[in-house]
């Protein structure tokens, strides 16, 4: 069980995180280049040392994998652990560069490979959402706090979650497939929030992404009655591979979407 004190103590992690992103959002910086080509900036840094230092002190026997940080863990260390804290400090690094709003942070619980309890904070609008499959889904804005479901059943025309920075032909088949739709464009882990509210129905992702990319994202969707399935329909796992690399997903509000159609064509 997840103590009502753990959970506000995420959150105020994720806030304080957001804060410190702002500080420098709201400045001239510096867009430096990973090995992967992938943007990182100082605000990306600021708020991996406020989470992973928040985390150490508030579950010190809890492991932290974040993204900015991931390179120094070894896998087989990794592997051994059974409950473990991962963190996106700064989810869609290319949408703060671009200065669109469309960023999050993002800290998810795995326990046995499963996520949790997940926290995606916007640090633009302050909106904060949080929860997991057995605690339900809530957007938190100031002091206002709503219990989130998915729209089901979901109907005509469905409206289907692009990537504003990843469309390949992939994606773009499978919406062909889904008939009548309305696309919305959207960054970062933003795509599973507004599935959790019932503004989209379908996110399909074709490609790679981090395992930090989506946990938190899915422990709200999945609390708010969704689900997010690798194309054998199995639920996303986490921390159960030799790479940190998701495979391809589909998130759904309505799970009972004939989603394996459009996917099969």
């Amino acid at each position: 069980m997840i103590s009502r004190e753990l959970r506000e103590g995420v959150i105020a992690l994720a806030q304080d995180a957001a804060a410190a992103i702002l500080g420098i959002y709201d400045s001239e910086f510096a867009v430096q280049h990973k090995d992967d080509d992938s943007p990182l900036t100082a605000a990306d840094l600021a708020a991996h040392r406020c989470i992973v230092d928040g985390l150490a002190r508030l579950t010190p026997d809890i492991p932290v994998l974040s993204e900015e940080s991931a390179h120094e863990v070894p896998t087989a260390m990794r592997r051994q652990w059974t409950r473990l804290w991962l963190v996106d400090p700064l989810d869609g690094t290319r949408e703060f560069v671009k200065r669109n709003g469309e960023f999050t942070v993002n800290i998810a619980l795995i326990e046995d490979g499963v996520a949790v309890f997940g926290v995606v904070q916007a640090p633009v609008t302050g909106q904060l959402w949080h929860g997991g499959a057995t605690l339900g889904a809530f957007l938190r804005q100031g002091d206002r706090e709503t219990q989130l479901r998915v729209r089901a059943p979901a109907t005509s025309p469905l409206r289907v979650a692009a990537s504003r920075s990843h469309r390949d032909t992939r994606t773009e088949g499978f919406i062909a497939r889904m008939g009548e739709v309305e696309p919305l464009g959207l960054g970062s882990s933003l795509k599973f929030c507004r599935l959790a509210e019932g503004g989209l129905d379908v996110y399909p992702r074709f490609g790679p992404t981090s395992e930090w990319d989506t946990a938190a994202g899915q422990c709200v969707l999945e609390g708010a009655g969704g689900g997010v399935f690798d194309p054998q329909g199995r639920p996303f796992r986490y921390n159960q591979r030799e790479r940190i690399l998701n495979g391809d997903f589909i998130a759904l509000g309505d799970t009972a979407l004939p989603w394996r159609q459009w996917l099969h064509g």
